[in-house]
């Protein structure tokens, strides 16, 4: 009899630890099913990061500023890429007007392609970015490595090239350019300790680190759904 009740005493156990465990693992899934949705809204508080913008995708659906204003946005980013129809509706000189017509303060984003040669790309720059005090600093988007590149291209060449274009994007906008840093492009360049310029970091809705010195510009958000768009906006605070 003791032996049957100590049996049956294990299997009460068992089935109290298999409830215990269903109990987290629904209550993980909870958590991270709120933790999804409220994502898709939040923003750092504006007590703390009063300065607020966002940076929109590139071509796809419409943006209506004038709604990316009413929520909170102060300035906006537009990203400027190489093969993009930056002239036709919707494009990069259209939204840049609708932009400026909506009273945000408005900068341009120029995505750095290591595989390319940093003439055509301050090229491209300088013909559809104005010469205007009133634009924010230019930003480089330092994401891509050269891994891809045919022919290879060394990082010393990278590295070479990309200073090269911060030299003529400065020429051009007459302000220091900002760095949008990348982990994989630090981790491969150190260009935080090489460069002084601003940086632009990023991190979903934990302060960004990995630059090893303080930043500028926080990408809080990679995708916050608003009203402004179909397609999620980057959402930008500026460290005070």
């Amino acid at each position: 009899m003791a032996r049957g009740g100590k049996k049956a005493a294990r299997r009460g156990l068992r089935r109290w630890l298999w409830r215990l465990a269903a109990l987290a693992v629904l209550f993980g899934l909870a958590f991270a099913a709120w933790l999804w949705w409220d994502m898709r809204s939040w923003r750092p508080d504006p007590a703390l990061y009063p300065e607020q913008g966002a940076l929109v995708p590139e071509g796809g659906a419409p943006v209506r500023f004038e709604t990316l204003k009413a929520i909170g946005a102060r300035f906006v980013y537009l990203p400027l890429e190489a093969g993009s129809d930056a002239e036709g509706p919707g494009g990069f000189a259209d939204r840049f007007a609708q932009a400026r017509k909506a009273g945000l303060r408005v900068g341009v984003l120029l995505d750095f392609d290591p595989c390319l040669g940093a003439d055509a790309q301050s090229g491209m720059f300088a013909q559809m970015v104005p010469r205007d005090p009133e634009l924010l600093p230019p930003a480089i988007g330092l994401q891509r490595l050269a891994d891809a590149c045919d022919p290879k291209v060394s990082d010393a060449a990278v590295e070479s090239e990309l200073m090269t274009l911060i030299n003529q994007i400065e020429l051009h906008a007459g302000k220091p350019a900002i760095l949008r840093l990348s982990p994989a492009f630090q981790d491969r360049h150190k260009t935080a300790t090489a460069l002084a310029r601003d940086l632009w970091l990023a991190r979903d809705r934990a302060r960004p680190d990995y630059a090893g010195r303080p930043w500028l510009l926080w990408s809080a958000n990679s995708a916050r759904v608003t009203e402004a768009s179909e397609e999620p906006v980057e959402w930008v605070v500026v460290q005070k």
